[in-house]
Parts: C-alpha cells; sequence; structure tokens
C-alpha cells in the first residue's frame, strides 16, 4: 500500500496555517545554575545566571570579610585603650616619703642651735651677741666653751645627716631600679606616665637629701665663724682688761717661816 501523499499545494497551506496560529508556551522555572523544561526532566545549565550568582556571593563574602575585619580593628582599639588606661602596680611613695621622713629627723635632732629663724636669733643673741665689757672672767669662759660645744655639736650633726643620707642610697638605688623595671615592661601610656613621674619622685627625694646635707654642712660652717668671731671680741676684751694702768706696786708686810 501507497503511503498517503499530500498534494503540494495543501502542504503549503498548511505550513501556512501553522506559522499563523501563535504557540503558547510557558517560561521555564530558572534554578541558580540550571532550569528544567516541562515534564522531561531535563537540566539546561544557564551560564549567565551562574555567573551572577557567583558574583553575588563573591560580593556577599566580601562585605562579610571587611565586618570581621571592622569588627577585629574595634576589639584591638578597645584593648589597646584598656592598655592604655591601667593603672601601674607598683608604687615607691611609702619608701620615698620614709626616706624624706628619716632626713627631716635628723636635720630636727640639731643640737643647741636648731633649723628655726626664731630660735637661731635668740641663741645669737645670746651667746654671740655684743660682750659685756665689765663680765667678770668666770662669765667669758663659760659663754666661751657654750659657743665651742655650739661648733662641735654643729660638725656632730652635720656628719649624722651626711650619715642618714648615705644610708638611703642603697634604698634609692632598689627603688630606681624597680620603677625603671616597671617602665620598661609598661603595658600602656598610663603605666608609663606613672613610672616616669615615680622617678621624678626619687629624684626630688634625692635633691632634698643634697639639699640636707648642704645646710647642715652650712650651718657646721657658720657655727665656726661665729665662735671664731665672739672669740676675737672676747680676746680683745681680755687684753685690753691686762693692759689697763692699775693702782701699779703697793709695799705691805711680808711675815714667814710662820
Amino acid at each position: 500500500m501507497k503511503p498517503f501523499a499530500m498534494p503540494r499545494y495543501l502542504v503549503g497551506t498548511a505550513l501556512a496555517l501553522a506559522l499563523a496560529v501563535p504557540l503558547t508556551v510557558a517560561p521555564p522555572v530558572v534554578s541558580p545554575a540550571h532550569a528544567f523544561l516541562g515534564g522531561l526532566g531535563r537540566i539546561v545549565y544557564d551560564p549567565t545566571n551562574h555567573a551572577e550568582n557567583l558574583l553575588t556571593a563573591a560580593r556577599t563574602l566580601e562585605q562579610i570579610n571587611n565586618q570581621i575585619t571592622q569588627l577585629q580593628n574595634e576589639a584591638q582599639m578597645l584593648i589597646n585603650q584598656a592598655r592604655n588606661l591601667a593603672s601601674l602596680p607598683y608604687s615607691s611613695l611609702q619608701q620615698l616619703q620614709a626616706n624624706v621622713q628619716r632626713t627631716q629627723a635628723l636635720l630636727g635632732q640639731a643640737q643647741s642651735i636648731a633649723f628655726d629663724v626664731q630660735q637661731i636669733d635668740a641663741m645669737f643673741q645670746q651667746d654671740y651677741g655684743a660682750l659685756q665689757a665689765t663680765a667678770p672672767d668666770a662669765a667669758l669662759i663659760a659663754d666661751a666653751r657654750s659657743r665651742w660645744e655650739n661648733t662641735v655639736g654643729g660638725l656632730h650633726d652635720a656628719m649624722r645627716v651626711q650619715a642618714g643620707v648615705v644610708g638611703n642610697i642603697d634604698s634609692n638605688r632598689a627603688e630606681m631600679s624597680a620603677l625603671v623595671g616597671e617602665s620598661q615592661g609598661a603595658t600602656g601610656a598610663l603605666q608609663a606616665t606613672q613610672a616616669g613621674n615615680q622617678l621624678l619622685a626619687l629624684q626630688s627625694q634625692q635633691l632634698s637629701d643634697l639639699i640636707a646635707v648642704v645646710s647642715a654642712n652650712g650651718r657646721a660652717e657658720m657655727l665656726g665663724e661665729a665662735e671664731r668671731a665672739t672669740a676675737a671680741e672676747q680676746g680683745r676684751i681680755q687684753r685690753e682688761r691686762f693692759l689697763a694702768p692699775g693702782a701699779g706696786y703697793q709695799p705691805g708686810t711680808a711675815r714667814m717661816f710662820n
């Protein structure tokens, strides 16, 4: 049996009718990397959609990394602020105050004439003032001995202050070593500043010791100068008494051999 052959004119008509009728095709549902067509289950790869998805994922990952970096920087900044605000756990104030009080106690134990303006004025008026030309020899000798005792006491006090200051050297060395160690191991700006301030306080204490030594030495020297000046005045008075004309020799009766 021969197959049915459509006439040529009918073929052209059918093709024209097929092209004239609009076809309705449901749009495919596109997944992130592929699409499904109808019920055939066939996967169709969409490279444009895949590239856009990769670009979006990369941008999202970059934003997340930037946020993580920002959080890390903020955390480090807070850590640095905490370090800069941390206080120094070491303090040398008590030891420095003890050294200063020890030196002050030695100065306060000054013999005879202390480091007091009013007392100095009173003692100088008493022992180093104008000598009385009519004072008896016993009074002149007693005053001279009192001035000598003041001079010796001043020298003694100066040596005691010097010994006390020398005794502070060892404690100052230990404090300086500790403060330098704290300064080098400081975790923040505040600790370094506090260590530097305590080193300045240590220098101030050493300067106060130096002032105490200079004052004690100056006191001893001035007492010696005052004694020499007053001794010169006393010698002048006694020389005048010795050279003053008297009644001369008066003969008298002398008895010998009982």
